[in-house]
């Protein structure tokens, strides 16, 4: 009896040969936003190792809305071309793309983390010759000690920022993806509007819950208004801030219920980063941690959930889903670790050979196996 991990899933006009979504992992490796062979060889190898859907990173919708001076972007034309290559690639392998669209705020003019992950000097440059540039964000208020001070947002910053993430949908729409996602979690700009750790504003864009759900909506309707019909939008939040006076899961699951009238179709759960890296985070973390917010988003607010979270074993996967606590799985490190998780899945529950494999790997492994035998 076929597994819902490793059945097919319609997603409006989409359909996923399989319910394994690769998170977007950022790689820091881009030039001016513009992506390269490091990028096609990153998603290609999970296209061939059997997602069934693949996120490309956090990709910026303005220079100044990147995290670090690697960041992929998609706020120029330019930008549009090597994105498309990657589409082409992955689809031939018969897998479905996304692309998650993304300001990073205050958290932005940062090192790459391997680098360190500091802020970058407002004068002068780091060691390896960067400087930053000005953050914006709801309220001035720095995300810690040493970081500059953001520029608090005006209304005709709200403006360009909604225009500038559908501008960004436009040329994704170019480039050939077949889904978008739109950050709100992790500490970045729609996530600081979301939470009342960051957004202190006393206009329509803060206060109470309503207002502080405003511009991250907004920018949802402006998004939806022009990504084709057929194709699905997701939106990953920060289910719970963890932080006392943070965000609680009430509170997203109020965002989702607007989420879904918006014409979203997926809630991505994870958690955290309000106030540093969303990987380092302040509760315990043991396998499918963030499970449960995935669950009480679906069974409160009726809307189709990915979990995602220390998945990384596939009788765990398909236990989640056929006790109904989310759509979708998505893996993340774990398909760093070994990109061909998803045909490891297929064989581990379906019990079968090979033949699921690309025939450019199947046969000779089909031939090493029946030596293996004997």
């Amino acid at each position: 009896m076929p597994h819902l991990l490793t059945s097919p899933v319609a997603l409006r006009g989409l359909t996923l040969r399989n319910r394994i979504v690769i998170s977007p992992m950022c790689q820091y490796s881009a030039t001016e936003g513009r992506a390269n062979d490091w990028h096609m060889v990153q998603y290609g190898r999970f296209a061939v190792g059997g997602a069934g859907l693949v996120i490309v990173e956090a990709t910026g919708v303005t220079a100044q809305g990147r995290g670090t001076h690697g960041d992929l972007g998609l706020w120029d034309d330019a930008q549009v071309a090597p994105l498309a290559r990657i589409c082409e690639f992955v689809k031939a392998q018969g897998a479905g793309i996304g692309l998650q669209l993304v300001h990073a705020g205050r958290k932005g003019a940062a090192q790459r983390p391997f680098h360190g992950g500091a802020p970058l000097p407002l004068t002068g440059v780091d060691a390896r010759g960067e400087t930053a540039w000005p953050t914006l964000a709801p309220s001035p208020v720095a995300i810690a000690e040493g970081w500059q001070v953001p520029g608090e947002m005006t209304l005709a910053d709200l403006d360009a920022v909604r225009v500038a993430f559908a501008d960004a949908a436009r040329r994704a729409v170019a480039a050939g993806f077949d889904v978008l996602e739109l950050h709100a979690a992790h500490g970045y700009l729609l996530h600081e509007f979301l939470s009342p750790l960051s957004n202190l504003r006393t206009d329509a864009y803060g206060g109470d819950a309503a207002g502080r759900m405003r511009f991250p909506l907004e920018v949802v309707s402006a998004v939806r208004a022009v990504w084709p019909e057929d194709r699905p939008l997701f939106v990953r939040v920060s289910a719970v801030d963890h932080i006392d006076g943070g965000l609680e899961l009430a509170d997203t699951v109020a965002f989702a219920h607007a989420l879904k009238a918006a014409g979203v179709d997926v809630v991505d759960c994870s958690s955290g980063g309000i106030l540093g890296a969303a990987t380092a985070g302040r509760v315990p973390r043991g396998p499918g941690f963030q499970v449960p917010y995935a669950q009480a988003v679906r069974d409160e607010a009726g809307i189709a959930t990915m979990a995602v979270g220390l998945i990384t074993d596939p009788a765990q996967a398909e236990a989640i889903l056929a006790a109904g606590q989310a759509d979708l799985i998505a893996i993340g490190r774990e398909a760093l670790d070994n990109p061909n998780w998803p045909l490891h899945a297929h064989r581990v529950l379906e019990g079968e050979g090979f033949a699921h494999w690309p025939p450019q790997h199947g046969w000779w492994l089909e031939r090493r196996a029946a030596l293996l035998r004997g």
